[in-house]
């Protein structure tokens, strides 16, 4: 049971969500909680399908009101008449359900203040799910229908209604429609979110040590100086905004920016003082207030911490487009970058982040061309004029990179790429034999046929990488602690190791085994049993995390990261001890054999029945319950019935799944209960005379 899928998981996902608002229901009625199935199922939905971490046990109050306000208006049609479901209730009951079942991510904030954020929006639900602006395109016609008396469960009904629509026959609200188009058009609506790449932990030193680094920071300490030297008082401008030549002279010299001064007679031909002076301005640690330029009195408490200022300054970094690449004068043209500055900028450090290797420059290059591919319409011109274009905006890019050295963002050097960064090259073009280059080259921009054109840059990058030394580019811990800031503030997954030192047991196990890698979460294990101090009582807390877990196929995965993560064997003689435990017996057997570490010879008659059993319930489970598990279980055939018998004569201590389990067979094989009954009773007789198995 992850909590957590990959945007193509939908059959993964779907199993996952059906089994878990299976759960839900069953445990809402158990506490007299209130809860619509189909209202929980949205839910998740929208954190499986319209955020861009997809963490289904994280609700921050963003994301309640995101559901409340734009997902459920959205998607949901509640038809004229009918009852409509109980969003706010369920809501409530699901976030109460995530914490009581341990499934809530540690990460994420406490019961109750996700709960008030449910009460804060809840007056503007009703009005949110009436305001047609807000419907999708689908809900919005299949409403407008309904409302005409549509029958839109007819589908030759619902089929005739939009013939008479485009025929222009139908009384619709076009401003609405409009509204509706536009938010479609431009990316606004939630159903156009694409799912972010997920991003490994990374490890950061203390926030202290990371201020000590941002002080020694030319550009930090040059930024400090321009708002020193400003003032309050500030000092005068010309009518363009600029600096008065004489203050201009005396700048360069007070900040050491190295701009030749002799000679020039416009501030605007000092490139380097010139740049400083729109940063410290995007920064807003200076402004211009009639006509002078003056600090700004709020940013006094940044400018006293250096790691706040190098953050504030690399948070600029993102408006400095036009003082970094923008057309000097009218002789000039901006390369593709210019247009694609902000976008290419963030993608190329979303890129080094988390990144175990050094990212090489020519890999670098060719990933930032394929989005220019796929931005601009590059079919005009000759191939001298596309490699001109591209060689501009590699220039523009490099002096992008050269000024987040300066800052300290990235770091640079050269060396051997890294093997990893060629294992997804194309091979060398293979055309089938006597089929024209043309027609190759059409099947496969259609995906049809191997595109010649990009196994040939393919080809060119893999020599360029072997052929020797290339110029590696790295992020600084300053440039990841900026970069993670950047992805947390838009909803995506950042794990920090350290972040879990005090999160639950359960939930650190469970976090564990959805996004860290094994090095990762071997350092966050050993963090967090450090920060407890008595190793024997922490690891007694964790084999309890699992013991509790309710969900079968997720403490499998959590047992796993105790065998996995705990160092020197520890993980492995943990388990091997806890194999007649009668609770988590069945889990550890199946751990141990996963892993090669209990061979079927190993094992007694009566583990062997627990692995069964053990085995049918997590199948069970990752089929979703109910009718995916039916089939499942239809599809293993007649086989399927004796081994459901042994299980059920096993000494599995999950008693209420094994009953599950038996009436799902009964009905996937048509066969009474009472006959797997015999089957069971047959098998306990036949098991008396057989022959023992010792360890």
């Amino acid at each position: 049971m992850r909590m957590r899928f990959e945007a193509g998981a939908e059959k993964e996902f779907e199993a996952a969500c059906g089994l878990l608002v299976d759960r839900l229901v069953r445990w809402a009625g158990e506490q007299g909680l209130s809860v619509d199935g189909f209202m929980a199922e949205a839910a998740l939905d929208y954190r499986h399908r319209a955020t861009a971490d997809g963490r289904l046990g994280l609700w921050e109050p963003r994301h309640v009101e995101e559901l409340l306000l734009c997902w459920l208006p959205e998607t949901i049609i509640e038809l004229p008449g009918e009852e409509r479901g109980d969003a706010l209730g369920t809501l409530r009951t699901l976030l109460r359900y995530l914490h009581a079942a341990r499934l809530a991510d540690p990460r994420g904030p406490a019961l109750e203040d996700s709960l008030a954020a449910v009460d804060a929006v809840a007056e503007l639900y009703p009005g949110a799910m009436a305001d047609r602006t807000r419907w999708g395109l689908a809900k919005f016609w299949a409403m407008t229908a309904a409302e005409q008396g549509v029958d839109v469960l007819d589908g030759a009904a619902l089929q005739r209604f939009a013939e008479r629509a485009q025929r222009g026959e139908v009384a619709y609200d076009q401003q609405a429609l409009d509204m509706v188009m536009e938010r479609r058009v431009t990316g606004r609506a939630l159903s156009s979110v694409a799912r972010a790449e997920p991003q490994l932990p990374v490890a950061l030193p203390t926030d202290d040590e990371l201020r000590r680094r941002a002080a020694a920071s030319t550009i930090v300490g040059q930024l400090r100086g321009l708002a020193e030297w400003a003032g309050r008082d500030g000092r005068a401008v010309t009518a363009a905004g600029r600096l008065r030549m004489a203050d201009a002279r005396e700048l360069v010299d007070v900040l050491g920016t190295g701009d030749k001064a002799e000679g020039v007679r416009s501030s605007a031909d000092l490139p380097r003082l010139g740049l400083l002076v729109e940063w410290a301005k995007r920064a807003r640690l200076v402004r211009v207030v009639k006509g002078r330029l003056c600090a700004v009195a709020r940013a006094r408490p940044v400018l006293a911490d250096p790691l706040q200022l190098w953050l504030r300054a690399f948070e600029a970094c993102f408006e400095l487009r036009q003082a970094l690449i923008g057309a000097r004068s009218g002789w000039h043209m901006e390369s593709m970058l210019f247009d694609a500055y902000e976008d290419v900028l963030e993608d190329v450090l979303n890129t080094l982040y988390s990144l175990p290797y050094p990212m090489p420059w020519p890999r670098l290059r060719d990933s930032v061309h394929l989005a220019y591919r796929a931005r601009f319409q590059l079919d005009g011109g000759s191939d001298i004029q596309h490699r001109m274009w591209f060689e501009n905006a590699d220039q523009d890019l490099r002096m992008v990179l050269d000024t987040l050295v300066d800052l300290g963002a990235i770091e640079r050097e050269r060396g051997m790429a890294d093997p990893v960064f060629e294992v997804d090259l194309s091979a060398e073009p293979a055309l089938p034999e006597g089929m024209p280059p043309e027609l190759a080259e059409l099947l496969g921009a259609a995906g049809v046929a191997p595109d010649p054109a990009a196994q040939e840059r393919d080809r060119r990058l893999r020599e360029e990488l072997s052929a020797g030394p290339v110029e590696l580019i790295r992020l600084t811990e300053l440039g990841t602690r900026a970069v993670r800031q950047r992805l947390l503030a838009v909803g995506r997954d950042a794990p920090l190791v350290g972040e879990l030192a005090h999160a639950p047991a359960t939930g650190l196990l469970g976090v564990l085994a959805d996004d860290y890698d094994p090095d990762a979460a071997r350092v966050e294990l050993a963090g967090w049993i450090a920060a407890r101090g008595e190793r024997d009582a922490a690891l007694r807390q964790l084999v309890e995390a699992v013991r509790s877990m309710p969900f079968r196929v997720r403490a499998q995965a959590m047992l796993a990261v105790l065998l996995t993560a705990l160092p020197d064997g520890e993980g492995e003689r943990l388990l091997r001890g806890l194999r007649g435990d009668a609770a988590l017996a069945p889990l550890v057997l199946t751990a141990l054999a996963h892993h090669e570490l209990l061979s079927p010879e190993d094992m007694t008659d009566a583990e062997h029945l627990l692995l069964l059993a053990e085995n049918l319930l997590q199948l069970v489970e990752l089929a979703g319950g109910g009718d995916g598990a039916e089939e499942v279980l239809r599809a293993q055939g007649s086989e399927v019935r004796d081994a459901v018998a042994a299980a059920l004569d096993s000494a599995h201590p999950d008693r209420a799944g094994l009953e599950e389990l038996e009436q799902l067979a009964a009905r996937a094989l048509r066969t009474p209960a009472a006959r797997l009954g015999r089957a069971r009773k047959r098998r306990r007789t036949a098991g008396k005379s057989g022959r023992k198995r010792h360890r």
